[in-house]
């Protein structure tokens, strides 16, 4: 069976000792009296949680999946999901980060970033559920109007309701712009929606008594493409002037979909047959507001790979200790058994530490991002706000696609390690793989957010945000150029941070010649920018450990720091090279293939 323990000590080394958040927290007033020591007690008790409550449930709850009642459209979940989560509630883990004036209790974000990572760990299929709400009330609380906010806010900051997006139609899936859901309005100021919405992530369930709907759609003057779209608040019980449900509303589950993964949760196939509704925002504004819940989704999506790859880490870790194969090649290590653990094999010790320095490097990448997001929301200087927002902008297609893509490698190579017990179910590898490999889908593929990251976030300013990372590359490297002990993090770093300059010029410059360029290159691309911002944040972390042991610290932790730091410098950093050579080779190979693909 596996095994989970969250890596609360890791965690607690990126906050602290990293990049200090405590510190950061004393210019934003409503967190200025936020200790270390609270956000560890909080993150234990939620580590508790994970393990003992969901972690339990995630092989049964895939095994069952979820039942749909096509006489009633309601669905059940997994045996046990429903009970998790009322005890979710009762903790008060919903409200976590959530506004105080709401009933949340008012936390920094990188206190529920940690939880959510912890519990992507122990059941991504179930951390779906409430997940998802957090992106519904990100948008309501920019742009639900003082009704709108007062009549569900509370209910979704305390759990006792849950939110969707509804986005995906059968014919559109990226480009929204070609979605036929209608909106009808109504004397009374309502709308009548009716449309069909598909691979809707929670979108029906039996865990809480409503279901708060965020549904994208067309008024009937709308123009076309996406500027013609509107976001509605559709709920699955019409709620009364006194905030308690009143009538079902017309929008149901038709079917669920049958998927490789992420069985215990219920990924429904929505029907609106004039379904009451409130629009959100401005009319045919309704993007606006919805990429606030898509960039939450996003940053959440990373998290969930990397919640996968540190559990799928630990899994693989703990058999390659006690699995024996054959003998090292340098003589045998364990003499008192017939053969060696397999840990004592070089190519086994590759796959485990790609998916230890895949998971601590994005570790930091996620907590530093919940601290800019903090920082965007929160902080009292609006150059702060400007400058966190524009980072955050940037960091959030890397966060999205890199970690999904390395947590599928993640994946892989550790059920690797377990050879044939990987592929068999009761180990619980292979359904890490099958649950990873939709993160790379879903919130936009991953060659969607390549294409946003050079076009829209690079390209699209010229590279001015991308400086700004580069300046905080060049500081590490001023500061630690000329110590020899770092040379081996800090040299790398600072040649890909001077060749990614001359690279990005160079598609720039082909991309004005001709479009495709940068669509050939963007994937290609996406992957250096995310070796550079993880290089940034191993050298970060190497230094921090050098100077804990050049003090005395005989923790192994740091030692253990400075050996991913080295393997991932070594093994997994010099992939640059190659991407960049194959992103220069431009889009003829790839467009001049009419017979090819013919």
């Amino acid at each position: 069976m596996p095994v989970y323990n969250p890596p609360l000590r890791d965690m607690q080394f990126v906050m602290h000792e990293v990049l200090k958040v405590t510190d950061e927290f004393k210019a934003i007033p409503q967190h200025a009296d936020t200790d270390a020591d609270t956000i560890n007690a909080v993150l234990e008790e939620g580590g508790k949680f994970a393990s003992q409550v969901i972690f339990p449930l995630n092989i049964s709850g895939d095994t069952e999946g979820c039942k749909l009642d096509q006489k009633t459209h309601e669905v059940t979940t997994p045996k046990g999901f429903k009970e998790a989560y009322k005890t979710y509630v009762e903790g008060g883990w919903a409200a976590l980060s959530c506004d105080p004036e709401f009933g949340g209790q008012g936390l920094p974000l990188v206190v529920n970033q940690c939880l959510y990572e912890m519990m992507n760990s122990a059941n991504q299929a179930w951390t779906m559920y409430p997940g998802l709400t957090h992106g519904a009330y990100a948008a309501l609380h920019t742009y639900g109007t003082d009704e709108q906010k007062k009549t569900y806010l509370p209910k979704m900051t305390s759990g006792e309701w849950t939110g969707t997006m509804c986005l995906t139609e059968p014919h559109c899936g990226t480009d929204l712009g070609l979605m036929r859901t209608k909106a009808e309005p109504q004397p009374d100021g309502t709308y009548k929606l009716t449309g069909n919405k598909i691979f809707i992530s929670a979108g029906e369930h039996d865990m809480t008594d409503n279901i708060v709907h965020l549904v994208l759609a067309r008024l009937p003057d709308a123009p076309p493409g996406i500027k013609g779209v509107s976001l509605f608040i559709v709920p699955k019980y019409n709620v009364k002037a006194d905030g308690s449900i009143g009538e079902r509303n017309a929008i149901h589950c038709g079917g669920l979909e049958h998927k490789m993964g992420i069985h215990g949760n219920a990924t429904a196939q929505i029907v609106i047959d004039g379904a009451i509704g409130t629009i959100v925002g401005q009319p045919n504004k309704g993007m606006q507001a919805m990429f606030v819940m898509m960039n939450a989704a996003r940053l959440g999506v990373g998290n969930q790979s990397l919640g996968l790859t540190e559990v799928a880490y630990q899994n693989a870790l703990a058999y390659a200790k006690d699995r024996i194969q054959m003998r090292s090649l340098t003589g045998p290590k364990a003499k008192d058994k017939p053969a060696d653990p397999i840990i004592v094999h070089p190519d086994v010790r590759r796959m485990l530490l790609t998916a230890k320095a895949y998971a601590e490097g994005g570790r930091a990448l996620a907590i530093y991002c919940s601290v800019l997001l903090e920082k965007v929301h929160h902080h009292p200087d609006e150059k702060v706000r400007k400058d966190s927002d524009d980072m955050l902008s940037l960091l959030t297609p890397i966060t999205k696609a890199f970690l999904t893509d390395n947590g599928y490698n993640a994946a892989t190579q550790c059920q690797q390690v377990f050879g044939g017990h990987g592929y068999i179910k009761e180990w619980g590898m292979e359904q890490y793989v099958r649950d990873a490999r939709i993160n790379m889908i879903y919130e936009g593929t991953n060659t969607i957010q390549s294409l946003d990251l050079l076009g829209r976030k690079v390209l699209g300013n010229n590279g001015a945000t991308l400086k700004k990372f580069g300046k905080l590359v060049g500081a590490l490297v001023m500061e630690e150029g000329v110590n020899e002990k770092m040379a081996e993090f800090i040299n790398p770093l600072a040649v890909l941070g001077e060749q990614i300059t001359k690279f990005t010029t160079e598609i720039g410059f082909k991309g004005l010649q001709n479009a495709d360029e940068v669509g050939a290159a963007a994937v290609d691309y996406l992957r250096v920018a995310g070796h550079l911002v993880f290089g940034y944040f191993w050298a970060r972390m190497a230094q921090v450990a050098l100077r804990e042991i050049a003090a005395g610290n005989a923790d192994p932790f740091y030692t253990a720091k400075l050996q991913t730091a080295r393997f991932y410098f070594a093994k997994l950093f010099p992939e640059t090279a190659t991407l960049m050579r194959t992103a220069r080779a431009g889009s003829k190979v790839l467009m001049d293939t009419d017979a090819a693909l013919a």
